[in-house]
């Protein structure tokens, strides 16, 4: 069975392609390679906290805390760092464990006192930025000690070599290949609707070879960025989870309707808490990749990142009522942000307009939501 090509991936592969060509029309040195690598490191930092912003809402919850809390865990890692001396990856775990703790406990929250989680997590959002102003003094905490670079630092300084990046390209190509094949067998043999198999070889072919060409741009560079990689293997766990997993049905089952899928047998509060608990260690992840960004720790890291996540899922087809999204839309959701972000910053624009900006896509995106919802 032939199933039809939904509309939004049409509008979001026209959508990036327009708003690439108006930047590179206005800035050419937008598709330079330089750009084009921080630009892959931008996207790795939003997409990282978007794609935890999934799990969220497609078990039909929101999450407003995710910004505080980038700023916060990464405060937490770069203090443990230079003020008291503790080596990188011992402060970043030590992070890592406080972001699952806290996050688990707000899904514990929503689930057993049923209050609404758009309450926890604003809740959480004012308590977390006031605890991370707190944690840096409001001053500028730096990730690296006496000019010696550390894990931290490395996140988004780091690039693989050349011939390493095509190689981890090729790899991923054979894989995602291997992948298609068995999941359109698996649905053939379901008598599920699959792509018809002239447009999943066009659609497999020009993804691939868009990989290449965007490798063989970041090797003119440095090549791929480390945070590339790290976006990768949390993009693979993620869609291994949602998609291959009981856990990831379970979640689809419950933002899909709830009561139904308690009555299924389904553990709606295990499965809501854990949910929340993958979340914040994206969000402590999100906050390292930040952090290492802006070379310190700062009151402004973080800063409606949680708006651009939200933006960036419901751009990529999640209903922000639940039950619906995948990986992949988020990752193009947030390439869109990330570009918006970029390119205005290459123009010079203001920060209010920028503002503005965000504020327009937010906007538009929950449209585009309400309506494909009503078609």
């Amino acid at each position: 069975m032939t199933k039809k090509i939904p509309i939004r991936d049409y509008t979001l592969f026209f959508a990036i392609i327009g708003i690439w060509a108006f930047f590179a029309i206005m800035n050419p040195s937008f598709l330079g390679a330089r750009n084009l690598s921080m630009l892959t490191i931008e996207i790795s930092t939003t997409a990282v906290a978007a794609l935890g912003v999934l799990l969220i809402i497609v078990c039909g919850h929101i999450d407003l805390a995710v910004g505080s809390g980038i700023g916060l865990f990464g405060g937490i890692a770069a203090v443990l760092t230079t003020a008291f001396g503790l080596p990188a990856p011992i402060s970043m775990t030590l992070a890592l464990i406080a972001a699952i703790l806290i996050w688990t406990g707000m899904g514990a929250l929503i689930v057993k006192q049923r209050i609404p989680a758009f309450i926890v997590t604003l809740g959480g959002l004012l308590i977390f930025k006031g605890v991370f102003w707190n944690v840096i003094n409001t001053s500028t905490i730096p990730i690296v000690e006496g000019g010696k670079e550390n894990l931290y630092s490395i996140l988004t300084t780091q690039y693989l070599s050349p011939s390493i990046s095509y190689m981890v390209t090729a790899f991923v190509v054979i894989a995602m290949g291997v992948s298609n094949l068995r999941a359109r067998s698996n649905r053939k043999q379901h008598n599920f609707e699959v792509d018809d198999g002239e447009i999943a070889f066009y659609k497999f072919f020009i993804v691939s070879i868009c990989m290449f060409i965007a490798t063989t741009i970041l090797n003119e560079y440095r090549g791929i960025p480390l945070s590339a990689l790290i976006l990768g293997i949390v993009a693979v766990g993620i869609y291994v989870l949602t998609q291959h997993l009981k856990f990831g049905r379970h979640l689809y089952a419950i933002g899909g309707n709830e009561e139904a899928a308690h009555i299924s047998g389904v553990p709606v509060g295990k499965v809501t808490i854990g949910a929340f608990a993958i979340a914040g260690a994206l969000v402590a992840i999100t906050g390292f990749l930040q952090t290492s960004y802006a070379g310190s720790s700062t009151t402004s890291v973080g800063d409606l990142m949680e708006l651009d996540a939200i933006a960036a899922c419901v751009i990529g087809g999640v209903s922000l009522k639940g039950g619906k999204g995948t990986v992949i839309g988020v990752l193009a959701g947030s390439l869109i942000m990330a570009s918006l972000l970029n390119g205005m910053t290459l123009m010079s624009v203001d920060p209010a307009t920028k503002f503005i900006a965000r504020g327009l896509v937010l906007t538009l995106a929950v449209w585009m939501d309400v309506r494909m919802n009503k078609s």
